[in-house]
């Protein structure tokens, strides 16, 4: 049996050659045009020596060329391994070296990046988006011969690395094949949220990472319809852009929405969106209802990972939203709830009852990049333990509680930040709050909420505990409150809980 990932812009590029693939602010690209251009960048790949299996490193935000290469990669059998471009050098070369990539492609305003994560290694850099430079990949394209068609592979081959965001720890590369990626974008496109041709769909999603290529680019070409790309996420602009192209769909993470609602007051006209979806993390009830009151739509939140391609289980038009949860496992997907205190085998447990998430099913990825141990300790009984605590209720709705390793145990008492998190955003003048944990000689954690403020307002830590202390249990609200301008995200937009507890640990 043969499957390429590839196959989804090939397909489209077959049935509807005519119609508008990506929209940007300076171009209009035809699925036809992207295709040939796709093939001819893979046989400039070919030209330059790789061959089925090799790992290319794509380095690009969101600008057409990031999907050139992609599919280029993809046609000439090899495996794209995206790199973040807002990492360090160091964490650049962390991934070609841990992936044994043999060649890097990069826009060209981060060939810098690129040169400086290579070093003085045999690693090839090609740059995009300056035809004209010795090193560009385009002159290459010029004086190779195009691909006539993708390269076969098998529906287990390695199609995509991806590295979990390090949220935790060191990141590691989750091993995604050409059958986990197509069916993922297949049961997207027509079973849970179905979409056709006609849709539009804003792509601020950053494209390196698993929920814009999953479910914004490979998702819209499933089906044929239109991508717009937004090269850095700015909510005035991202209006702007719906408006003017006549978006029907938003996909974004709960940062985005936030500064959506925030920015939609400065618009007299709003775009006319049939749904959205949010993922990465959890969308407080009260963000999702700012948004869905201001833009007149739906949200729907839905839940994955990277080592889950990502899409696992999503609140669906076939069961109804419901808020607070992520709704139902998508199709060909089982998500169920496991004793958290048993590593070792996976110990089911029934509705109601709170357990670590677990998922199997075609999206589960091949295993974690050089790393056995790991691979052995995720996967158990053919389940992916996804550390993540929640419960499923009585009519099927999955509920995520909180990461099983951001869990804060106070005095012997179990505090979710999630929960408290959604409490506190209801306090007036509040924008974004993250609670983590920190060290505590006599109960060894203490709750901290670190709040950034509306645009226009300001809050009193004082004010704030007192509103908390009436709301939430004794054990649960925060004795500590910082104010800052901003949260750290990761280049998937999570916030970056690590760095909270390492800035704010030490102090008393």
């Amino acid at each position: 049996m043969q499957l390429s990932l590839a196959t989804i812009l090939a397909e489209a590029a077959r049935r509807h050659p005519d119609r508008t693939a990506i929209i940007t602010d300076d171009a209009h690209v035809s699925y036809a045009t992207l295709w040939e251009d796709s093939l001819r960048y893979a046989g400039a790949l070919r030209s330059l020596g790789v061959v089925p299996g090799d790992r290319v490193a794509l380095l690009a935000g969101n600008v057409v060329d990031f999907v050139r290469c992609y599919y280029g990669i993809l046609a000439v059998g090899g495996t794209v391994v995206t790199v973040p471009p807002m990492l360090s050098a160091e964490e650049a070369a962390f991934l070609l070296s841990d992936t044994g990539a043999r060649l890097v492609l990069a826009q060209d305003m981060f060939a810098a990046l690129a040169r400086a994560a290579v070093g003085d290694g045999d690693v090839q850099v090609r740059t995009t988006g300056e035809p004209h430079r010795p090193d560009a990949l385009e002159s290459v394209a010029a004086a190779a011969e195009p691909l006539p068609s993708h390269v076969s592979r098998s529906p287990d081959d390695v199609a995509v690395i991806f590295y979990t965001s390090g949220t935790t720890g060191t990141p590691k590369g989750a091993l995604l094949t050409h059958l986990n990626l197509v069916m993922n974008a297949t049961v997207n496109a027509f079973d849970v949220h179905p979409m056709s041709g006609d849709d539009v769909v804003m792509g601020s999603l950053p494209l390196f990472h698993t929920f814009g290529q999953s479910v914004a680019l490979n998702t819209t070409f499933r089906v044929g319809a239109t991508l717009v790309l937004q090269e850095r996420f700015d909510p005035d602009e991202a209006i702007r852009m719906m408006r003017e192209h006549g978006a029907t769909i938003f996909d974004g993470v709960p940062t985005m929405f936030v500064r959506l609602a925030e920015a939609a007051a400065n618009h007299s006209e709003l775009p006319d969106l049939r749904f959205c979806v949010s993922g990465g993390a959890s969308l407080p009830e009260v963000v999702l209802r700012r948004f869905e009151e201001a833009f007149s739509t739906t949200i729907y939140e839905g839940y994955g990972l990277s080592e889950t391609s990502p899409t696992a289980s999503t609140n669906q038009p076939l069961y109804g939203a419901r808020t607070g949860s992520v709704g139902h496992p998508i199709w060909g997907v089982d998500v169920e709830i496991a004793r958290a205190d048993i590593d070792e085998r996976v110990e089911l447990l029934p509705r109601g009852e709170q357990g670590e998430i677990v998922v199997r099913g075609h999206n589960v990825f091949a295993g974690y990049l050089n790393r056995p141990e790991a691979t052995a300790e995720a996967v158990v009984d053919g389940w992916f333990r996804t550390g993540d605590i929640g419960f499923r209720d009585d009519e099927g709705f999955i509920h995520i509680v909180d990461r099983k390793k951001d869990l804060i145990i106070r005095g012997g008492f179990n505090v979710y930040p999630r929960e408290v998190e959604e409490v506190l955003l209801r306090f007036p003048g509040i924008s974004q709050v993250a609670v983590v944990g920190l060290p505590d000689a006599e109960l060894g954690e203490e709750v901290c909420a670190v709040v950034v403020p509306e645009k226009k307002g300001a809050v009193d830590p004082a004010e704030l505990q007192s509103w908390a202390r009436e709301r939430l249990g004794r054990h649960k609200y925060p004795r500590r409150v910082e104010i800052v301008t901003e949260l750290p995200l990761g280049p998937s937009f999570k916030v970056l809980k690590r760095e909270l507890r390492a800035r704010f640990g030490g102090k008393s």
